[in-house]
């Protein structure tokens, strides 16, 4: 399975090159998600300490200049890693990948004391992983167990 090519939007674009002017960090990727008013950077792998800065400096300016919630996940080429980061810091047991169908679908299984950070207050961490799965790997549904 390998990650599809993705267009940005001008409005995306405009907010990578804020993001990397005030990080330094490089963004693979930014979505807007008006519903949950946030916008998600994908950053280069390596690149996270960067983009978050000193005590969460960078993050904190980027709420600012935008208005909105923002959430980094490191970027990867394959599903389980994407997902797994996706997740962080919940303690990710196993990925499974299947396909039923025309449907492909990821269970993902948690610690059970961890199940909580994993779906996130009223669901934003599960929405955010299902969302970079469909956007980069066509994945239909993520599945927390």
């Amino acid at each position: 399975m390998t990650a599809q090519r993705i267009k940005l939007t001008s409005d995306e674009m405009k907010y990578i090159a804020l993001f990397e002017s005030i990080t330094g960090a490089t963004a693979r990727d930014c979505i807007i998600d008006e519903k949950m008013t946030r916008i998600i950077f994908l950053t280069k792998p390596g690149d996270m300490g960067l983009a978050i800065g000193k005590g969460g400096r960078n993050i904190n300016i980027l709420k600012k200049m935008t208005g909105k919630q923002v959430e980094l996940v490191e970027y990867s080429d394959t599903p389980e890693k994407l997902i797994r980061n996706s997740l962080s810091p919940a303690n990710v047991k196993e990925i499974r990948l299947t396909e039923k169908s025309d449907r492909k679908i990821a269970v993902v299984e948690v610690d059970p004391k961890d199940k909580s950070i994993a779906i996130g207050k009223n669901g934003r961490n599960i929405e955010r992983t299902r969302m970079l799965a469909k956007r980069y790997f066509q994945i239909d549904h993520v599945i927390i167990i």
